[in-house]
Formats: C-alpha cells, structure tokens, sequence
C-alpha cells in the first residue's frame, strides 16, 4: 500500500511557560511533498496573533509562545492556490491536510488525519459500482490519492466530477484492528475528516472518543447532491471486504440512515456572530463562522442559507452549489416552495455562468416546479435557445 499526504501538521503541545513546536506542511495530493512559503496564524481571544512561514521543507519552529496551543486557540494555514485550514488547538500530535483548490463545479476533496495510534486507517469511498480503497485507487470521475501506513495520515480522496442522480457513502476504516469490531481505537484516534469543495474547507467530522467499532461511517451525498451527517461507528469482522459488503448495500437502499447532530444554542449564537459579521462586511469572517454553526448542528436550515449567499459574494460557485442543495433538503413550512424555488434557481445562475447548459436548464424547470416566476421561465427559454 502506498500511503499520500495533504498538507500535514505535527505540533508540539505548547506549555504555560517556554515551549517548542515544530510544524511540518504536506501537500494533500502529491505524496511528501513540503508545502513552502505558507503561512501559518494562530488566533487567541484577547492576545496578538503568532505568523510563522514555512521553509523550503515546508516545516516551522517556534517557542516561547506560552498558552497559545489551547482550547481557545484558533490556528489558520494559508497558501495561494490551496484551502484555507482552519483548525482548533491543542495540536500536539496532529496531522492536517492543506488541499489545492478544485475547479469542477462538483467536484469533491475527502482528507483523513489521525494520530500516531493506530498506524493504520483506511478511506473508503463507495457509490453505484465503485468501490475506492487502498486495494482499488481508481473508480469512475474519483480516485484515492494517499494512502497512509504509518500513523498521521493524511489519506485523500478525491471525487472529480460527482455523477447526477447517484448516492455516495465514505466511511473510515480501522484496518490495524480490522477484524475486532469491539475496539474503540477508532474513536479514540483523534481522526478528522476534511471535506473541500472549490477552494473551501465546508465540513470537518471528528471521530468520536470511546466509541466502539472499526468502522466509522462518516457521511452520505444524496442523489441530489446534498450532504447527510451519519457519523455512526459499527464493526466487522472481515476487514476490509466487511466494509465494502456493508458500504455496497447502504449505497443500494432507499436512504441513509442520518444521525442528526444538534448543539442548537451555540450554534444559533454563532449564526448571529457570523450576520453581524456579514452585515460590516467582514464576509470571510462570516463565512468561518457559519460553517462552525452547520459543523454544530448539521441541519440548521438558516446558517445554510446564510452560507450559500455568503459563498455567492465571495464568489465561490461550487461552494454555493453545495449550500443551495442543503438548504433545498432543509426548506419546510409554509416558505419551502419559495426557498426551494429560489435555490433552484441561484443553482441554475451558477450553472448557467459556467456554460453547462444542460444542467442550468433542469434546475430552472425544479425551480419553476416549485413556483410561477417570470425569471423561472425566461432561464428556460435561454437554456433551450442554447442547446438547440
């Protein structure tokens, strides 16, 4: 097996008084290969912020920065051309994956991270006759990119092009305790999953501690495109080809079980910090913190909606894409026809900027479905001039 990297992270765990640190940054789809000229920020209330660049071995040194690797310390990984990483602290032992920025409107990024123990976690991808793991690297518009052996990770999939009207399922799979389905190392890892569309980081799953399984099923993509939090551990006791039967017939049934994750509070209070944000224009910032609140409570309809419109200023289309799918599942009430219309129809916008003809047309009819709208009928009209 081979085994790749993203941009990786090993930090040292930073004392209250003199501390050392080192941190090293992979590329997420070129296998040891040392992101250089990055530039790493650490955030804590109340204190100045810590910029630290990268050498030509994409490593960082530090010390001296007392307190500042906590629960309150925010670390941000900039480069040009790969995603923002934003992550919380303490990173003692961490690996973390910087992704370049995809291009395809649907195209998706899966980066695993763990810790030292256990040496050896696996990514599974699985969707109607594709089954991509470290036995089978290639599938239909998606690959495995890194597959990793020896602790950390990270381990990457990319999915280039997500084919319409087909469900997807990825899981993580302990393969070092493969065939004890009571372990709890799995949980225990400190695994994350980093989901990146575009040039954005839009959802992060952190493995559960104490849970038992080796297998953990992180999350779904439905036929239309719209992501389902599972987050649920179970076991096998036939290694990996346990996993791919149980994967295979989840990918085949009506629906995927959902587990729905809801910190409501917090995550209301963050949607307000990230409005107010918006509303001074501070639209990144925004952004951070609606993704924070969906990441709380996975089915919070209004921070889904603020972030497609945040997404759109930014001009971050396949971003938006993503938010707009969410927010067409989540509508309810007696506005579900009319946010669902709208949805539609900023999907269409997007579509249509980009010359995909065909998909901007389907998504004017879904969304003239939902609602009678001259704009609904005049994008049909355009699509079908344009496909004659």
């Amino acid at each position: 097996m081979i085994k790749f990297s993203s941009l990786v992270l090993l930090c040292s765990l930073l004392s209250t008084t003199m501390i050392a640190g080192e941190i090293q940054l992979l590329s997420a789809v070129k296998k040891d290969t040392p992101i250089t000229n990055a530039e790493v920020i650490f955030q804590k209330t109340g204190e100045t912020s810590i910029k630290i660049t990268s050498d030509e071995q994409g490593k960082l040194f530090y010390e001296g920065f007392g307190g500042i690797d906590s629960e309150e310390t925010m670390m941000i990984i900039k480069k040009p051309g790969f995603s923002t990483l934003v992550a919380k602290c303490p990173c003692n032992g961490l690996t973390y994956a910087l992704s370049p920025n995809m291009q395809n409107l649907d195209g998706i990024r899966v980066v695993l991270t763990w810790g030292k123990n256990p040496p050896d976690l696996d990514s599974h991808l699985a969707y109607p006759g594709n089954n991509i793991y470290f036995d089978s690297k290639v599938g239909v518009q998606a690959n495995l990119d890194v597959d990793n052996m020896t602790g950390f990770g990270p381990e990457t999939i990319t999915i280039n092009q997500k084919q319409a009207g087909k469900k997807y399922l990825y899981a993580v799979h302990n393969y070092y305790s493969g065939i004890s389905p009571d372990s709890n190392t799995l949980g225990n890892s400190g695994a994350t999953v980093n989901v990146y569309i575009g040039q954005t980081l839009v959802r992060t799953y952190h493995a559960t501690p104490q849970s038992v399984g080796n297998i953990w099923l992180v999350f779904g993509i439905d036929e239309n495109g719209a992501f389902q939090d599972i987050n649920s551990y179970t076991g096998t006791t036939k290694n990996s080809e346990g996993v791919i039967s149980m994967m295979r017939e989840m990918v085949g049934s009506e629906a995927f079980h959902v587990v729905s994750n809801v910190d409501s509070s917090q995550a209301k209070a963050l949607n307000l910090q990230g409005e107010q944000q918006y509303h001074q224009g501070h639209i990144e910032d925004a952004m951070y913190l609606f993704q924070e609140a969906v990441n709380l409570a996975s089915n919070y309809g209004q921070a889904y909606s603020n972030l497609g419109l945040t997404y759109q200023k930014l001009g971050r289309e396949a971003e938006a894409l993503w938010a707009n799918r969410k927010a067409i599942e989540l509508a309810s009430g007696s506005t579900k026809n009319t946010v669902q219309a709208s949805s539609f129809y900023n999907i269409a916008k997007i579509y249509e900027n980009r010359s995909q003809w065909q998909d901007a047309l389907n998504n004017y009819q879904k969304a003239l479905s939902k609602k009678e709208h001259s704009a609904y009928r005049q994008g049909i009209e355009r699509m079908q001039a344009k496909l004659q």
